[in-house]
């Protein structure tokens, strides 16, 4: 069709010609296109604010290497509070011992999320590793538990998630001791919180050298 789109946006015919025409590039489509869009990014040094979450070890190395010659943000969460989040999810974990305090991380999205745990609570896993002096990987994740399992392993880092009609995104990691409970949540009620925010970081992002950013470094928090 020859009508111009509302609001005056171009319809441009594949990705390429998108990265050729913006000075910043937004994707939230899938895990799947991240390493092409990237590789695009870095073919034209454009800037890409990634935010597509599911990335597996092979795509997040992907993006890092497209990172050498071009400016990318990669967050799991653009909401500036989750970012606070994971920033006292890390410090929280480095005060409270592994061996005294479980760290439990639920969440819940709206039925059509396709990827599980959502990339904000691996976020939040690997928060409270880092601050534990280690990775997600090495501490061990709890996930679906069901049937005869035996005790939780200490030091493990366990995660629930839930799913069921149109919840934009809630997350809560639970320090669980013998003797307290300690629970930070966020949940967000509006998608716009996210929209806003990557606008925010693309602006921020806009004529930066090459390299890989994350949300933390947009707001200012390192």
């Amino acid at each position: 069709s020859t009508k111009a789109p509302p609001g005056g946006a171009a319809i441009l015919p594949d990705a390429a010609a998108l990265f050729a025409a913006c000075d910043v590039v937004i994707d939230f489509t899938h895990a799947e296109e991240a390493v092409p869009h990237a590789a695009l990014a870095a073919r034209a040094g454009k800037g890409l604010i990634l935010g597509s979450s599911g990335l597996n070890a092979a795509q997040e190395r992907g993006v890092t290497e497209a990172a050498e010659r071009a400016p990318i943000v990669y967050a799991a969460n653009f909401s500036p509070g989750v970012n606070l989040l994971l920033a006292l999810a890390e410090r929280m974990a480095a005060a409270l011992p592994a061996a005294g305090y479980d760290a439990e991380i639920v969440e819940m999205h709206h039925r059509q999320k396709v990827d599980a745990p959502s990339g904000t609570a691996v976020a939040l896993g690997r928060a409270v590793a880092k601050g534990r002096g280690t990775t997600l990987e090495e501490a061990g994740i709890e996930s679906g538990r069901d049937g005869h399992v035996g005790a939780r392993k200490t030091g493990a880092i366990g995660f629930a998630a839930l799913r069921g009609g149109q919840v934009v995104g809630e997350h809560t990691l639970l320090f669980a001791a013998a003797s307290e409970h300690i629970a930070l949540t966020h949940r967000s009620f509006d998608r716009r919180v996210y929209a806003t925010g990557a606008v925010s970081a693309a602006l921020w992002l806009r004529g930066r050298g090459a390299g890989l950013y994350s949300m933390a470094d947009v707001l200012g928090m390192r």
